[in-house]
């Protein structure tokens, strides 16, 4: 008797799993979402009165200032910006990069990422957990997945500016850059801990983490 419900008990958690790898099914028509809520929850809860307006976003249009370390900039329509998005399992965004610029390598814990080339030339790729690079040159016109929750990067490979739009299925993927993560984080890291990991020395990681001051 006990083998049998062991085994119903896998059987109930392998079905279960499933419903676990993304955002939450809807259970209503709509929800936009109200931002200005107090209440706490897995998501957001929904506005009371809604209109056309919360479904339309139009904060893709104009390239975003890449003038910053990176010479890239994000310009994302997630439930963050665009409430009409809470509940639907999708976001978008534009992601502009000046010549020689990058997206640095980062994860969406909780979103698979797809690129579509508008204009450039850029070399783009991710890191598997058995630390297996797969990168490509892509350009206008074309396509490039990064896996849920993978360390990638966008890097510009051409003379002139490159932009892409990217689409995730979660409608707040959540992005984690791996050397400001590291190095930026607050508290901080222990400088001894990431000079261990880098087999470097302290001094080396203080240096890093004042360029992300």
């Amino acid at each position: 008797m006990a083998r049998i419900q062991l085994l119903l008990a896998a059987v109930v958690l392998a079905l279960a799993v499933p419903s676990l790898a993304g955002d939450p099914d809807m259970l209503q028509d709509v929800c936009v979402a109200d931002l200005a809520s107090p209440i706490k929850l897995n998501g957001f809860p929904c506005k009371a009165n809604v209109t056309a307006d919360d479904f339309f976003f139009a904060g893709l249009k104009n390239p975003g200032n890449t003038n910053n370390a990176a010479g890239s900039n994000v310009t994302a329509a997630n439930v963050a910006t665009f409430p009409g998005v809470n509940t639907l399992g999708v976001s978008i965004a534009r992601i502009d990069y000046a010549p020689g610029g990058q997206n640095p390598p980062h994860t969406h814990p909780r979103a698979t990422e797809i690129i579509f080339v508008l204009e450039g030339v850029l070399e783009v790729g991710f890191i598997t957990t058995a630390n297996k690079l797969f990168t490509k040159t892509v350009t206008v016109g074309e396509v490039f997945v990064f896996p849920r929750g993978l360390v990638h990067f966008q890097q510009n490979r051409g003379h002139g500016p490159a932009a892409v739009v990217a689409a995730f299925n979660s409608q707040l993927q959540g992005t984690q850059a791996i050397a400001a993560t590291l190095f930026a984080a607050a508290p901080p890291v222990p400088s001894d801990v990431l000079a261990k990991a880098f087999r470097v020395d302290a001094a080396q990681v203080d240096a890093i983490k004042a360029k992300f001051k």
